[in-house]
């Protein structure tokens, strides 16, 4: 990790309301097929930790979306506002959830053997892929 900053954020309709405490200033893209599907591109994220506060969690809908990880979003406007490995409770959230961009590098790209040819980024950064992802974070068993 290149640093943490805390951050402020909020859903589109502004019912869930996240405080990170130790947010990243890495962002990486994840280019899973599931990621994709989900927000219709690849996942921009930084990396949350395990300190997230959600004041309006009611209003939080969660799609568990793997044996090891899940997915939630504000069930009144649909804003995406986690990936959560559910084992860890580790958030990688939206990076643009956050009010501020301030200090971002974008450095990771995950999942780098799903991505579809028709676009690419720029940026010089640390790819890995699927299998590499896995047998970081998938439970042994």
């Amino acid at each position: 990790m290149s640093g943490t900053t805390e951050k402020q954020g909020h859903c589109l309709c502004g019912a869930v309301q996240i405080t990170a405490r130790e947010a990243s200033n890495s962002v990486g893209a994840c280019h899973c097929g599931m990621c994709r599907r989900w927000g219709g591109g690849p996942f921009m994220e930084i990396d949350c930790g395990v300190d997230v506060s959600i004041s309006g969690a009611e209003n939080v809908s969660v799609f568990d979306s793997s044996e090891w990880a899940e997915r939630g979003f504000c069930r009144n406007c649909g804003t995406h506002l986690f990936y959560r490995l559910k084992e860890a409770k580790q958030y990688m959230m939206p990076v643009d959830l956050f009010d501020s961009s301030e200090n971002l590098v974008f450095d990771t790209q995950v999942f780098i053997d799903e991505k579809p040819s028709f676009y690419r980024f720029a940026n010089e950064t640390r790819e890995m892929t699927g299998a590499e992802i896995f047998a970081m974070y998938a439970p042994s068993g």
